[in-house]
């Protein structure tokens, strides 16, 4: 094992390996994202909703979440999985970070998981608590393989694994999923008439599977896209324009309700994350 690619990028005092899982996986997730910050200094840093849930398999210090309950303040996480949410979300950390990000389709983590995502919903659980003994078995395995790519290697084994013995999400419950996730501002009602059911049925059959409600969902996904243009250089107007906001107030508002900030701010934070010079190479 271990001689997968796996690219190596220097993030300005953090790195990130990146390797592609498993075919089958990828329906799931795009990467494994491995990272490890070269200091110790404490920091804070602001997540944004989106439309995936994240999984941290943690190697190194615990992790101090905030999620958008206004009354619930920070608490700290070894290794865990982060369902989808509707507010401003964070964590703050120590210094010296390590683990590995997994950024999961909330299908395939309700599949992957095999338990119900409105438990996660706004919300974190540690990853022993779900999967039991084996998910710190695997975590303690992480740390002990001799490079990324090996650590990579036990992870397709494990969701491979998983994967095999997983629930299924209803096929309606996929579709309206698939349709929400193409954008297009279809509505809840036309979604129950697509698959067949009741508003009342798809919405909570869609929050047990997937997380949230399919009208908070495509809230959600709505601005993740205005955050992918943003962030390509797209102008307010345009982008409130192609993302079905009514106007360029409409989006500045949904970014200080769901990310916390203007949109000016929010994406010059995110790009200034991202900055940095990478190459590939095995490792």
């Amino acid at each position: 094992m271990g001689g997968r690619p796996v690219e190596i990028g220097d993030r300005g005092g953090w790195w990130l390996a990146r390797g592609r899982p498993h075919p089958a996986l990828r329906p799931f997730l795009r990467s494994y994202d491995g990272y490890w910050e070269q200091g110790g200094v404490p920091g804070r840093t602001r997540t944004l909703p989106g439309g995936t849930a994240t999984v941290i398999l943690n190697l190194g210090p615990p992790l101090y979440l905030r999620f958008p309950d206004p009354g619930a303040g920070a608490r700290h996480y070894g290794s865990f999985v982060a369902g989808l949410y509707d507010g401003p979300g964070g964590y703050e950390h120590p210094g010296g970070l390590r683990g590995v990000q997994l950024d999961i389709t909330p299908l395939g983590c309700y599949t992957l998981l095999g338990v119900p995502m409105g438990r996660l919903t706004n919300a974190a659980a540690e990853l022993p608590d779900l999967l039991g003994p084996s998910a710190a078995r695997l975590v303690e395995r992480l740390a002990e393989a001799p490079s990324w790519a090996a650590r990579f290697d036990l992870l397709d084994a494990f969701l491979l694994a998983r994967l095999e013995a997983g629930p299924a999400p209803d096929p309606e419950v996929a579709h309206a999923w698939r349709l929400l996730a193409a954008g297009g501002g279809i509505t809840v009602a036309a979604l129950a008439a697509e698959v067949g059911w009741s508003r009342g049925h798809l919405a909570r059959r869609f929050r047990d599977q997937a997380g949230l409600p399919p009208k908070a969902a495509a809230r959600v996904l709505r601005f993740e896209r205005a955050v992918a243009m943003l962030s390509d250089g797209a102008d307010l107007a345009g982008t409130a324009s192609a993302c079905g906001y009514y106007d360029q107030a409409h989006l500045s508002r949904d970014f200080r309700a769901l990310g916390g900030g203007t949109p000016t701010a929010l994406i010059a934070e995110l790009l200034g994350r991202r900055r940095g010079s990478t190459l590939a190479e095995p490792v």
